[in-house]
């Protein structure tokens, strides 16, 4: 008979499945979500496109809007090979996180973990208590830079379409993407948030080729010839954030019902997608940045941005529309990823200590903070991208994923051959993903240092 739990938040029955005493490869679906509608239960398993595009969206943020002004310096050819060798680490990374998630699935028969109980549950109170201040920092910090980041577009958009510059306020653009996107995080309901998400990545997707096509006519070749290796290094942080997706992958791993082909699919595919945007997105930019556009705006108090730049409309009246759609969409795609990660976080603080969380205490503790740090602060985008991707994406995205798989491989229940791999390399992966994260940590540091 299977075993069953019911988990009341996510309003679901999980039904665990144990085969005993077979000599068959055991199942890869482990779970099965049922939905109760007051009078049957009705099969909901998640769906490869759904995750995929969950991961898609998580990943394609306010990262992607910040290298260009970070990558303009170093050229188009060394940027893209960094992009690429963060790309593979955090696909690794990721990878663990699932490893990990199922195989706490499979052996204890737990349908749904965030990550903060994930490391709890493997690592301890220590290892929680330091991925808990990462945890928060990184998506608090996230979250400051879209609201600032989306508001400004806001503001922006409105400014040029309705031929206005009475708008100059930063704040102003930042209380409106809260009230707009807070509210629709707040009063939706996740199967609602889960369409609307996938028509906003549509919309991104249509922007994002039509940009390339619009970019590529102005594409001057001979930035290809702009090229210092020396100032790559500089972009690496803003490049992790970029390609940050991991808090939503138990999430992932759970609607999928455990299926491993399914997971493997969504993470790669969600992954592979957004990077092949951001090199055609970080090239098309740095090739439209022309020395006759990047003397002009010498002094520029926004400083060489690229995407300021653009959107004023020195590179084309609609290549500056779009790229304001492409900018929103990005952010308020990533926006809701990141939002729905804080909020597992804070339930499974509540779980581990035993205490409920109502929707609106739970929704004002994810969405105040940042909202007050980014109105007093409107100019905190860039700083906050570069911390949180040094030292909280480099502890969340490296560390302890290899430390969880580390551990997990070596506990008795997997002893006989009984852990569910994702990763190939054994215990030299897991090595160069820790050295990885700690190469980034001591290198902020370092850069911190020599500032001050």
């Amino acid at each position: 008979m299977p075993t069953v739990g019911y988990i009341p938040r996510q309003r679901i029955l999980t039904v665990s499945f144990e085969l005993m005493n077979q000599q068959e490869p055991p199942v890869t679906r482990l779970f099965s979500h049922l939905e109760f509608d007051g009078h049957k239960f009705q099969h909901q398993p998640g769906s490869v496109v759904g995750n995929t595009a969950l991961i898609m969206g998580t990943t394609i943020g306010a990262g992607i809007l910040g290298l260009p002004a970070l990558t303009l310096t170093s050229g188009i050819l060394p940027s893209t090979t960094l992009l690429i060798a963060v790309w593979l680490y955090s696909l690794i990374s990721g990878l663990l996180i699932a490893e990990v998630t199922l195989n706490i699935m499979r052996i204890e028969g737990i349908s749904h973990l965030g990550l903060l109980a994930l490391i709890e549950k493997i690592l301890g109170k220590v290892g929680v208590g330091i991925a808990g201040i990462a945890y928060m920092f990184n998506h608090y910090a996230l979250l400051v830079a879209y609201m600032t980041e989306g508001g400004e577009v806001l503001t922006t958009t409105f400014n040029q379409v309705w031929k206005l510059q009475n708008i100059s306020h930063q704040w102003v653009g930042t209380i409106s993407f809260f009230l707009i996107f807070g509210s629709l995080m707040y009063w939706g309901k996740d199967r609602l948030v889960e369409k609307l998400n996938g028509i906003f990545i549509i919309v991104l997707l249509i922007a994002f080729f039509c940009l390339l096509l619009l970019g590529g006519r102005q594409f001057q070749s001979s930035q290809f010839l702009v090229q210092n290796w020396q100032a790559v290094g500089s972009s690496i942080a803003v490049m992790y954030v970029a390609m940050f997706f991991h808090s939503i992958v138990p999430f992932v791993v759970t609607q999928l019902e455990g299926d491993v082909p399914k997971i493997r699919q969504s993470i790669i595919i969600g992954s592979v997608i957004p990077l092949f945007m951001f090199l055609a997105w970080n090239a098309v930019i740095l090739g439209c940045m022309t020395p006759d556009i990047l003397q002009q705006n010498i002094g520029n108090e926004r400083g060489l941005n690229p995407l300021h730049i653009l959107r004023t409309g020195q590179a084309g009246e609609w290549f500056a529309v779009l790229l304001s759609i492409f900018s929103e969409f990005a952010i308020i795609t990533s926006f809701i990823g990141i939002t729905y990660g804080l909020a597992d976080f804070f339930r499974d603080i509540s779980v581990i200590t035993k205490s409920e969380i109502s929707r609106l205490p739970l929704y004002s503790l994810v969405l105040l903070p940042p909202l007050s740090l980014g109105t007093f602060n409107p100019t905190i985008f860039f700083h906050a991208l570069e911390y949180t991707g040094a030292f909280s994406v480099s502890i969340l995205g490296g560390i302890m994923p290899a430390l969880m798989s580390w551990k997990q491989s070596q506990t008795p229940e997997f002893s006989n051959g009984n852990y569910q791999t994702l990763v190939p390399g054994g215990k030299i992966t897991l090595i160069f993903i820790i050295v990885g994260a700690l190469f980034l940590i001591c290198r902020q540091i370092l850069a911190i240092y020599e500032f001050s």
